[in-house]
């Protein structure tokens, strides 16, 4: 039997003792007031977060990848950051991975016992051919997930770094990290449901470190996304609007612009600012390694 009782994640929350008896006004009250409790836990860890940030800005640019492992609502959000990566920041689809127990249908379906496999998670990183170039993060609210633990075990043994976005102090992920987020949030209000203030607050931490890792290698320009993907109308409208932004052009020059750098808004930006061509762009861009602000800055 697991012993879930020293949890902080499973207490009861004594400011909801009657939440069934509250009115829907009262529920909402509540779960606001709770929810201001995350902003100081992920406050608190933001030490740690920026060291998790420069961690996977150098593997990223060593050619390795962020890898994102959990269960149930910490799979599903892992997942979910993984997958924004690509049309927000121009990436490939598999520089940042999303891990979930049970496989990709797990994020619609639960898959009964997966979380609790002690051979998946090491399945899944053989399966990505995991080297000492990625850099894997587990993400349980429990801090006990066994799926996540063996996960970060064989991480470790293949020489990857590791680190834990975990809502409980001390937790057993924690001793297979190198660092260790912990978000301690307090009770849930509906008790040991952690996709509610849990949740937000390993959201809020994975948004931090893949936007802050994103930054590092280049993909923005003050804070502008340079390498969003056009795969839409309103995408291509949104690139436009970036150079206009970056570089005060009407609309009619960032569009020429755009199209002889072929879509690539950082290049049709230096393009405009250094009154280049694209070719000369592209390789002030390559010297910068993939920085708009270091290419415009060392135009010697």
């Amino acid at each position: 039997m697991v012993d879930l009782t020293k949890l902080t994640t499973e207490t009861r929350n004594k400011n909801t003792m009657d939440l069934d008896k509250m009115s829907s006004i009262e529920i909402a009250t509540a779960m606001n007031m709770e929810d201001e409790k995350v902003i100081t836990a992920v406050r608190d860890a933001l030490p740690q977060i920026s060291e998790v940030i420069d961690i996977c800005t150098e593997k990223l640019k060593g050619g390795g990848r962020i890898i994102y492992m959990g269960a149930g609502t910490s799979g599903r959000l892992g997942l979910l950051d993984a997958v924004e990566c690509p049309p927000t920041f121009g990436v490939p689809s598999d520089l940042v991975v999303g891990l979930i127990a049970g496989g990709s249908s797990a994020f619609i379906k639960a898959v009964e016992g997966a979380e609790d496999s002690k051979t998946l998670g090491v399945e899944d990183l053989k399966a990505l051919n995991v080297t000492s170039k990625d850099v894997v993060i587990g993400i349980a609210a429990s801090g006990r997930t066994p799926y996540v633990i063996h996960g970060l075990k064989y991480a470790r043994e293949v020489g990857c770094k590791t680190a834990v976005v975990v809502c409980n102090k001390d937790s057993e992920m924690a001793k297979y990290s190198d660092v260790a987020i912990e978000l301690v949030v307090g009770p849930e209000v509906l008790t040991g449901s952690t996709r509610l203030k849990a949740g937000t607050s390993q959201k809020m931490a994975l948004n931090m470190i893949s936007t802050g890792s994103m930054v590092g290698i280049g993909k923005s320009y003050q804070n502008l996304m340079v390498d969003v993907m056009q795969t839409n109308e309103k995408l291509v409208s949104r690139a436009e609007n970036i150079i206009i932004e970056a570089t005060g052009a009407n609309r009619e020059t960032a569009k020429k612009a755009l199209k002889e750098s072929k879509g690539k808004v950082k290049t049709a930006i230096i393009m405009i600012l250094l009154n280049c061509n694209s070719d000369e762009a592209e390789i002030r861009l390559e010297k910068a390694e993939g920085h708009v602000r270091y290419a415009l800055e060392n135009i010697n």
